[in-house]
């Protein structure tokens, strides 16, 4: 079996205007992502995602170039069983048998960021080829499942203090779910502000359905202590992404002065970040993101590092059908996994492009059983909504 084509395209779904919701990163009127598709040549789809902006939204034009025009042709021909040596390869780029032979990495300059988030959507695309080929979902090919099915949390919460603990509990409601996370940080005016929406979802929620807080790294370490200080009677599940990920010495700082734990990592790539993360013990919880990190094998991989430093693994699924059902196999498989993103906003990139419905019940989701990622792509909605780049 060799790879026969490599297809990226930018998708992108508009919103209705009645599920449009505004964080820091304005009003999400679209739903965009890179959407790989690859073939081979006994005719096997492989389906994967690549993700280079932050809320759903962003300009995907570039990444779709590098995985066409480049990665992409680097692939061609090759055995899609090789996954962690495609992985290899494209990191390590003109020095990759190199690196192959010295036993160690030797990437390029451009090592993280587009080049990564490619890696990501090819990794994912081949993951499922390799399911369909065994005929065997993608968590037995990672080492089996813990579990038929994970508790999920409701991702969403940008109401006003006046309506944000309606906003939760609708979420409750809808799925059975225990667990909710709503946004804080540059959205709102100050950290007082951001304060009052929390204590009005707790008081709400009451003591038992878990709450988590996510400032989509805005604040600064000074604002991110003042808020949690606002906040600590709340009993806060985690503080996600408080301040700029690259600022990795101010996270350990944060996370040092304050009673919540600390969740960061969707805007981390490979496990050399997360690493450095665990050995500054700037975290308790790891979040990669597979459409950024590096794809399946990546995030594996920095599961281990999760369970090397007893910490927790909730990956970022705020995505589309091919990074969402690539996190559930993570999920299903890892050690250090303990809870599943589900996105209480509009999401069409996952509910829209694939036959297949996902559903919460009970707070639950269950991992797919079908070979590969577990889902049937609709390629006419896709055609129906690609961009011409």
């Amino acid at each position: 079996m060799k790879i026969k084509s490599v297809q990226a395209r930018w998708v992108q779904i508009p919103i209705e205007q009645a599920r449009q919701h505004t964080s820091d990163f304005g009003t999400l009127r679209t739903f965009d992502a890179a959407i790989l598709r690859i073939e081979t040549d006994d005719g096997l789809v492989g389906w994967g995602e690549g993700k280079n902006a932050a809320g759903s939204a962003g300009n995907y034009a570039t990444l779709v170039r590098l995985i066409n025009e480049d990665f992409g042709p680097r692939i061609i021909g090759r055995d899609p069983a090789d996954i962690t040596f495609i992985w290899e390869d494209l990191y390590n780029g003109v020095r990759a048998q190199k690196a192959a032979t010295a036993g160690h990495a030797m990437p390029e300059m451009a090592r993280r960021g587009l080049t990564v988030a490619a890696i990501s959507a090819i990794d994912i695309a081949l993951w499922d080829i390799l399911g369909k080929a065994d005929g065997k979902p993608v968590w037995k090919l990672l080492g089996g499942r813990k579990a038929d099915r994970m508790q999920a949390y409701a991702s969403g919460g940008w109401a006003g203090a006046d309506e944000i603990g309606e906003q939760l509990q609708s979420y409750v409601d809808a799925g059975g779910f225990r667990m909710v996370k709503m946004r804080v940080g540059a959205m709102d005016p100050n950290p007082h502000a951001s304060a009052a929406r929390v204590k009005a979802a707790r008081k709400a929620l009451g003591p038992d359905v878990e709450l988590a807080v996510d400032a989509h790294g805005t604040f600064t370490v000074a604002t991110a202590r003042r808020f949690a200080n606002l906040v600590q009677d709340c009993d806060l599940a985690w503080f996600e992404e408080p301040i700029i990920a690259d600022d990795k010495i101010g996270i350990a700082e944060v996370r040092a002065t304050i009673p919540i734990p600390v969740a960061t990592g969707e805007s981390e790539a490979t496990r050399f970040a997360f690493r450095d993360l665990a050995m500054r013990r700037a975290a308790d919880i790891f979040q990669p993101d597979p459409g950024f990190c590096g794809g399946i094998t990546e995030a594996m991989r920095i599961g281990t590092i999760a369970s090397a430093f007893n910490l927790r693994l909730a990956p970022h699924l705020w995505a589309g059908a091919p990074c969402f059902f690539a996190g559930l196999h993570v999920c299903a498989a890892s050690p250090s996994s303990f809870a599943i993103e589900f996105s209480l906003g509009a999401n069409p990139m996952i509910h829209d492009i694939i036959d297949e419905s996902v559903v919460a019940k009970d707070g639950m989701i269950e991992f797919p059983e079908k070979p590969g990622l577990g889902f049937t792509m609709n390629e006419a909605m896709l055609d129906k909504y690609a961009r011409v780049i």
